[in-house]
């Protein structure tokens, strides 16, 4: 029995891997579907600064690239000042020093091609790429053909767009699903939970708690992904709705995560503190699972708001993060000391009670199997993003798996592979199938004597009847008693 009760836990170690990914990926994930499909072009207000794309431009994209625009105007004004501090003259044909709407560009001789990194404004441009830009020998700036304008070169800063918005599109199907078999297996849990009594504990309340995080998070994260991140348009439209929408992608977040510290909690409670007591005030852990988080989600929200307010507070490319971000930290690591705690006081039992060795193990494993999948370790670890193309097509869809099917991982782990659930599900599986044969027996028995009655009034023999159904009594014991039986083996030997 202890050899089964484990190899049914050993499921709970996959959430060693995937118990709650860094919120840095994921907030970059949601930067990605937003900015991939957005590439602007630099105003063309003077005919010696505009480069040509051939790309579409987003008209709301000043919106959308607030903080883009920004460092654009930072960078226009730089170059404006170096060009009216210019004093130093050059000997023969040149290119004066110019602004093309992105990068400044220094005097150049006639003849050289310069080049410099690709500005890091879009999502789109890769800053190791280089932009080229052509002086000719007449000493003036290359003019495109086509457009008779003066022309950069930013062909190369953009080379992987279409490879860049395959994967983001690719990621963002991934991500939907994985949150709609999130939702529908959370549910199933959930229903399954309330509709057997018989599982009514303590310990399967915090779980309804978790799941009920786990599928608001995922409601609302499927709510931004297919507005924010596919529709920018809609987001555009309306821009409160979605930083609330954020606002409580945040807050529910930090509650999964808190509900993971209540299940942990709980049992450094039941195991070392109270002794294996069952009962225990769960009032304050609604408050930590459910009020606690509202704190720093707020304080975010303010801070957001006033110092960083972009659009829909998507990126991810500012400090204020880490109000959100600290509280979840400091919840992994007490979760670990619990862990850490219950290993050491079921190792000092090992030690110093008499009982067989075996059991004790077997409590050991127990408590860190079910232990392990609440702490979430792995967003204490900084992931190593690859450098490489395929190595980094390979993390993504690695993490974004492991991010957005932490619902159905979650629900799979604490109910289906739950061996309380399944005693459920099986024993009145086995009374359905037992009351469904009793009924299907008892009208083949009802068919039966019809046909025999019939038979006797036409063959002239005596009124015998004929069942078909097992005896009223078998062994001395009703039909009923023997229902018990099947349910309830040890009677057999009463």
């Amino acid at each position: 029995m202890e050899t089964s009760w484990t190899v049914q836990l050993l499921p709970l170690l996959v959430l060693t891997l995937v118990s709650l990914f860094p919120l840095h990926a994921h907030l970059q994930f949601f930067s990605l579907s937003v900015q991939a499909s957005v590439t602007a072009v630099p105003d063309e207000k003077e005919g010696n600064w505009s480069s040509e794309m051939g790309i579409k431009n987003h008209t709301n994209h000043q919106a959308i690239l607030g903080v883009t625009n920004n460092k654009i105007m930072t960078a226009q004004f730089e170059c404006y000042q170096k060009i009216m501090q210019t004093t130093e003259e050059h000997e023969g044909p040149h290119c004066n020093r110019t602004w093309d709407g992105w990068l400044c560009w220094d005097t150049t001789a006639a003849g050289q091609t310069v080049e410099q990194n690709c500005p890091d404004y879009f999502q789109d441009f890769d800053p190791s790429e280089k932009v080229h830009k052509i002086c000719e020998e007449s000493g003036h700036w290359f003019v495109h053909p086509e457009s008779n304008r003066i022309w950069t070169n930013y062909s190369l800063c953009t080379h992987q767009i279409y490879y860049k918005l395959q994967t983001a599109l690719n990621l963002y199907y991934i991500s939907i699903i994985g949150h709609s078999l999130s939702i529908v297996s959370l549910l199933i849990s959930l229903g399954i939970f309330f509709y057997f009594k018989s599982l009514s504990c303590q310990r399967i309340t915090l779980h309804k708690n978790l799941f009920f995080s786990f599928v608001c998070n995922s409601i609302v994260t499927i709510i931004i992904l297919s507005g924010a991140a596919n529709s920018q348009a809609v987001a555009a439209d309306y821009p409160v709705g979605c930083k609330v929408a954020q606002f409580l992608h945040f807050y529910l977040t930090v509650c999964n995560y808190f509900w993971m510290l209540c299940e942990g909690i709980y049992l450094h409670t039941l195991i070392v503190v109270a002794v294996f007591a069952e009962k225990q005030h769960l009032l304050w852990y609604y408050l930590l699972g459910w009020g606690f988080p509202l704190i720093p989600s707020c304080v975010h929200a303010v801070a957001r708001s006033l110092y960083f307010d972009d659009y829909c507070w998507i990126s991810s490319e500012t400090h204020l993060l880490y109000i959100v971000h600290g509280p979840i930290c400091v919840a992994l690591l007490v979760n670990l000391f619990f862990l850490l705690n219950i290993v050491r006081v079921l190792i000092t039992k090992l030690k110093v009670t008499h009982q067989a060795e075996s059991n004790l193990y077997m409590k050991a494993v127990r408590a860190t199997l079910i232990l392990v999948p609440l702490l979430g370790i792995e967003f204490i670890l900084v992931p190593w993003v690859p450098q490489g193309r395929v190595a980094l097509e390979i993390f993504n869809y690695v993490t974004h798996i492991l991010m957005h099917y932490q619902g159905l991982l979650v629900a799979t782990i604490f109910c289906f592979f739950n061996g309380e659930v399944q005693s459920v599900l099986r024993r009145h599986w086995n009374q359905y199938m037992i009351q469904f044969e009793h009924s299907f027996a008892h009208s083949d028995g009802l068919r039966s004597t019809s046909y025999t009655v019939s038979s006797s009034f036409t063959d002239g023999q005596s009124f015998s009847v004929n069942h078909d159904c097992p005896s009223e009594h078998l062994n001395g014991k009703s039909f009923n008693e023997m229902e018990n039986v099947a349910f309830k083996p040890e009677k057999l030997y009463e």
